[in-house]
């Protein structure tokens, strides 16, 4: 499995004083996608440090009842990074539904423990 992407990612209710967080240590915005399953916005931000390295997060806004910390992990083959997670134990929270946005197909997993991983494959 090739992973293209590889950051945290914070699921909340109100996303705006996050971003503002993040803002104000200096990340910046460079990607927000809107009405993925109906009523999602996430915000991809970058930080750039003096020496070139750069650091990225996303924030999702959704209707979840508390801030759900995870990774985001970009592959190259959904269907391979998902049944190797199903394999060690994590669930589609969806079920088995999964997010088509036309760019990106995605979905969040949950291992036995409660950790996750929303795994994503952008369309080009």
């Amino acid at each position: 499995m090739k992973i293209t992407a590889f950051n945290p990612l914070i699921v909340t209710k109100d996303a705006a004083p996050l971003i503002s967080l993040f803002e104000e240590i200096g990340f910046e915005r460079k990607h927000t996608k809107t009405g993925i399953s109906g009523n999602v916005t996430s915000v991809n931000m970058s930080y750039t440090t003096d020496d070139g390295k750069e650091f990225n997060i996303d924030i999702s806004e959704a209707p979840v009842p508390q801030d759900i910390p995870t990774i985001r992990m970009s592959v190259s083959d959904f269907d391979e990074a998902y049944e190797m997670l199903e394999e060690k134990g994590f669930k589609n929270i969806q079920g088995e539904r999964v997010t088509e946005t036309g760019s990106s197909t995605a979905t969040m997993m949950v291992s036995p423990s409660g950790f996750s991983i929303s795994i994503s494959k952008h369309i080009k």
